[in-house]
């Protein structure tokens, strides 16, 4: 049986990832054309796959990338996604892509992050909602998970924090449910544990469950300059990616959710120190 440097067998991992997928030997078989029998064997370490079949196995199941080379390694082979850091010029060209889609973006907040929340670029959007935040959540690096939830960050402001905290929270849980990272296990516990401002409700807030407004998803709904911003965010990210690096960038946006919260991001603010 084949095992990784840490002890653990390319079968229990493959199998694992077909029941959180809740996909049955015959259905994993007929979409990477192999049969039951034979994905049986290489569950139970009767047979051991091949490179091909490693893959085809974990593109069929949705495996992310940085999980892919965790299967190969079990399975005996070299890891097939580089990791290339951020700033390396060979991703000079994603970089400058990047930057026009968040200039393009503008006047509405949009930034990148990778895997553990680390912001790695944002527009002049992001930058106006961050007046009146710690100068300690501003230093290198910044995660926006930090900045969000912590007392001193955007925390106070947010009218309707307890739902916005608790959709953050639930959307950490289940990358940690895909991803074996200790780093991002470490910021849910600590994020998680940041306490909750007086006068917030068990409805969330001032809103409640929004009764009477026609949101389309769940707002984020954010005190600046005297008024209320009302925004809904999107999560897109790279399709087949490559590198794992590139394969844990997201890119979030927030569009206004009503004419107030556009027209007050018209008003012309100064140049991002984040990103582009």
């Amino acid at each position: 049986m084949t095992t990784a440097a840490n002890g653990t067998a390319v079968g229990p991992l493959l199998r694992s990832w077909r029941e959180r997928r809740r996909v049955s030997q015959l259905e994993l078989a007929l979409r990477a054309d192999s049969s039951a029998r034979h994905i049986s064997f290489v569950e139970t370490g009767r047979s051991r796959p091949s490179e091909a079949m490693v893959l085809r196995l974990a593109e069929h199941l949705d495996v992310p990338v940085r999980e892919r080379n965790a299967l190969l390694l079990a399975a005996g082979y070299a890891p097939r996604y580089a990791e290339t850091p951020v700033d390396a010029p060979a991703l000079g060209a994603l970089r400058q892509g990047i930057d026009r889609l968040l200039l393009g973006y503008e006047p509405y907040p949009a930034l990148v992050v990778d895997g553990t929340y680390t912001v790695v670029a944002a527009n002049r959007g992001v930058t106006m909602l961050l007046d009146g935040v710690a100068g300690h959540l501003l230093a290198p690096p910044l995660n926006a998970m930090r900045l969000t939830l912590h007392p001193e960050g955007l925390a106070p402001r947010i009218r309707n924090l307890r739902q916005w905290r608790g959709h953050l929270l639930e959307q950490m849980q289940r990358q940690i449910a895909l991803v074996r990272s200790a780093a991002l296990r470490a910021l849910y516990e600590e994020v998680a544990g940041y306490p909750v401002p007086a006068g917030e409700g068990p409805e969330g807030g001032e809103d409640g469950p929004f009764a009477g407004h026609p949101y389309v998803a769940l707002p984020l709904r954010i005190e600046h300059a005297g008024r209320v911003l009302t925004f809904v965010s999107s999560i897109s990210t790279f399709n087949t990616p490559l590198d794992v690096t590139v394969a844990e960038l997201a890119i979030e946006t927030f569009l206004p959710a009503d004419e107030e919260t556009a027209s007050h991001l018209r008003a012309p603010t100064p140049r991002s120190p984040l990103g582009p």
